[in-house]
């Protein structure tokens, strides 16, 4: 099982603190719904880059701007490493304090951690589209 083919994007709630629920509209197109300090959000966001067992990189197209990408890299035929890379802006004071603070640099490890957990105890592909979606 390659390490990305996994997961399909509805099972994020599972691993992602907060997310309520993930939509795949398409294969370049998601909706979210998720919950932060007792506010609720909704979001769409697409895919910009896709290369199975290597990256996928999204950006938001609606609601608060968001944008990242999620690398594996090889070290073994049972383990990679992966690397996140994310850009937001925190809303209001409350997410800004909580920023200052570090509680998003926890929040992510977190969900790095249970995203780690998720994959080890996967034993099959999740049928999730694996094909590329060259950045344009």
């Amino acid at each position: 099982m390659g390490y990305s083919e996994g997961i399909g994007r509805e099972s994020f709630p599972q691993f992602v603190d907060g997310v309520q629920e993930v939509r795949q509209l398409d294969d370049k197109q998601m909706s979210w719904g998720a919950e932060s300090g007792g506010k609720e959000g909704s979001w769409e966001a697409e895919i910009v880059e896709q290369l199975p067992d290597q990256r996928i990189a999204w950006r938001s197209i609606t609601g608060v701007p968001n944008a990242g990408a999620v690398d594996f890299h090889h070290v073994s035929e049972s383990s990679c490493k992966i690397t996140l890379t994310m850009d937001y802006q925190p809303q209001g004071l409350t997410e800004n304090v909580g920023s200052a603070l570090g509680f998003d640099d926890r929040k992510i490890d977190g969900d790095l951690k249970r995203f780690k957990e998720f994959i080890e105890k996967q034993g099959t592909e999740s049928g999730a589209h694996r094909g590329e979606i060259e950045r344009s």
